[in-house]
């Protein structure tokens, strides 16, 4: 299995950056896709970055063109650079850790945009 853990979450003002982070631990080398997602208050989880093993990334189009995920070699912490940020996209971010046999959850880091 594989424990993942977020960082870099806080308050910012519209139009501003932030990057988070997460770090991962267990068999990190079975990891076959690792993911950001969010959950704004009243609304369901979405995706909002997705990067592959073979490096191909998946993004929402409302983030499309503002914010990006990357990863380290060692494949046990993967980073979410966000620009230009919105009030909309106040939530609460979570990463996430997928291979074929598990699909494994952060606790969640609070990002809040003010405008």
């Amino acid at each position: 299995q594989v424990q993942l853990v977020e960082s870099g979450g806080g308050l910012v003002q519209a139009g501003g950056s932030l990057r988070l982070s997460c770090a991962a631990s267990g068999r990190t080398a079975s990891i076959a896709a690792m993911g950001w997602y969010r959950q704004a208050p009243g609304k369901e989880r979405e995706m909002v970055a997705r990067l592959r093993i073979d490096g191909e990334t998946d993004y929402a189009d409302t983030v499309r063109g503002r914010f990006a995920i990357s990863r380290n070699n060692a494949r046990n912490r993967w980073y979410l650079q966000m620009n230009s940020l919105k009030p909309e996209d106040t939530a609460v971010y979570y990463c996430n850790a997928a291979s074929s046999w598990y699909n494994v959850w952060g606790q969640g880091t609070q990002l809040t945009v003010s405008s």
